[in-house]
């Protein structure tokens, strides 16, 4: 497992990075809704009359009174935002990094096979998100109990799960893509994460287009969805699974035969 320590320490000031704003971030959201409970009512009568504004980020099925429904809107853009993110960039330059920074030649005339070069890579994309998630988890429950609020167990731990299945899938796509690149794919991992995550918005706010929940992870980390259903949606967990699945095989193909330059 070289390959896997070697990749953890060179990503370790990026991971300390990336989890530390997430985590701090989220800890100050939290710490703020004590304060601002007793006004929630006033900003939720707000937001309800923004009409397709509110529909966008599910306030109008979630009670912005309640820690569950502040946390679902807040919190989870902030860990779901911010952890897509790191996962597609992590993802889209494992593969494509030995080309941009010319360390390809040392790398593969070691006695490794291509194939293992990749899983090793893999395994520490997957490690890093793990880790992350569970810092930001004890972070978001060490938080809650800080706060005095009674933690709603099922709720945070359905959406934490969430929130680590879409980035695994953002980490997936991005790293079968990064086989396909020489140049580094720092560009196209943030571009994903973005897109995807407007995808979504756009979703809540026209019925017409409700399909395209079936493209973008954002749509099963859905917060008001979670809350009001007590559980995924098993089949766009399903289908993200499978997207990335789908992407990690075909990097594989590709990276294996590939003209290293």
């Amino acid at each position: 497992m070289t390959i896997v320590k070697h990749e953890l320490r060179q990503g370790r000031m990026s991971f300390a990075v990336w989890t530390g704003a997430i985590a701090f971030l989220l800890m100050v959201c939290v710490f703020l809704f004590p304060e601002m409970k007793n006004e929630m009512d006033a900003v939720g009568n707000v937001f309800a009359s923004m009409g397709s504004f509110t529909a966008a980020f599910g306030m109008d099925r979630l009670n912005f009174g309640t820690l569950t429904g502040f946390y679902a809107i807040e919190c989870g853009n902030i860990v779901g935002l911010g952890g897509a993110f790191f996962a597609s960039l992590i993802g889209a330059a494992a593969l494509s990094g030995e080309e941009k920074n010319r360390t390809a030649e040392l790398l593969l005339t070691h006695p490794v096979s291509r194939a293992r070069v990749i899983t090793e890579k893999l395994i520490a994309v997957m490690v890093q998100i793990i880790v992350m998630n569970a810092v930001i988890l004890a972070i978001a429950l060490a938080s809650i109990a800080a706060s005095g609020e009674e933690i709603p167990w099922k709720d945070i731990l359905l959406m934490h799960l969430a929130y680590f299945l879409l980035q695994a899938e953002l980490a997936g796509v991005c790293f079968g893509i990064s086989a396909f690149l020489r140049r580094g794919g720092t560009g196209i991992g943030l571009g994903l994460a973005a897109m995807m995550y407007f995808l979504n918005i756009i979703a809540n706010m026209t019925e017409s287009v409700k399909f395209l929940k079936y493209i973008t992870p954002f749509g099963y980390c859905e917060g008001a969805d979670i809350v009001s259903d007590g559980k995924l949606d098993l089949v766009l967990v399903l289908l993200g699974i499978g997207y990335a699945a789908v992407a990690v095989a075909a990097g594989y193909r590709h990276y294996t035969g590939k003209d290293i330059r």
